[in-house]
Parts: C-alpha cells; structure tokens; sequence
C-alpha cells in the first residue's frame, strides 16, 4: 500500500509545472505585466543599489562566461539600430552633453592629455597606413 501512495504523489516539479501550465492557459498578457510590476515595486521596496549593483556584476560575469565577441557585436548593433530609429539628433547631443559632463567631474586635466596623445598616435599611425 505504501508503494501506490508514493507513486500517486506528485513531486514538487510537477505540481509547479502543471500549476504554471494552467496559469498560462486562463490568464492573458495583461495579468503577467502586473505581477510584473508589483514585483518590481516590491524589490525595489527592499534592496538599495548595492543589491542591483551586485546583480547586475554577476550577471554580466554570467553572460561574459557563455557568450564571445560575436554576441556583443550582434546585441550592440541591434541596439544601436534600434536608438537610431526611436530618437533624433537632440538625443544624441543630450546624451553626447551629459557623458561629457560627466566624464569632466571624473577626470582630471592628466586624462585628457592622456587620451589626446593616443588620438594623435593613431591618426598618425593611420596617415602613414593611407600613404604607403
């Protein structure tokens, strides 16, 4: 008799696969968005930007691990494209203005000189490449 008992239990596994089988199956698009959200808000509720940051370290460490430069070139370009098409040029001068800024509180005067000479080695470089 134990063994019938064991064999009509479920596991945990199937309890939960069938349970979301059946959630999918009577509950739309817009039910999903809201468990979203109040998910969201809730998590927000409860981690300060420590907990983000550390998500977001490891799951970039995560898809560095699984993906190569193929993949990052694939989502850049995608992104890029898909920018370009939902803003106009003042976005770009916003954002082009704000990195700017940004990058000025950061850095100092030593950085700029910095960068300035690895501009011109290159463009150098790149003029003796065009003329030979």
């Amino acid at each position: 008799m134990a063994d019938n008992n064991k064999r009509d239990k479920m596991t945990l596994e199937e309890a939960g696969r069938k349970g979301g089988e059946e959630t999918a199956r009577t509950h739309d698009k817009e039910f999903y968005q809201e468990i979203g959200r109040k998910g969201g808000e809730a998590t927000s509720e409860n981690h300060d930007r420590d907990f983000y940051e550390e998500i977001g370290r490891k799951g970039g460490e995560a898809t560095s691990e699984n993906h190569g430069k193929d993949f990052y070139e694939k989502i850049g370009r995608k992104g890029g494209e898909a920018t370009s098409e939902n803003h106009d040029r003042d976005f770009y001068e916003e954002i082009g203005r704000k990195g700017g800024e940004a990058t000025s509180e950061n850095h100092d005067r030593g950085f700029y000189e910095d960068i300035g000479e690895k501009g011109g080695n290159a463009r150098a470089k790149q003029r003796e490449n065009d003329n030979k």
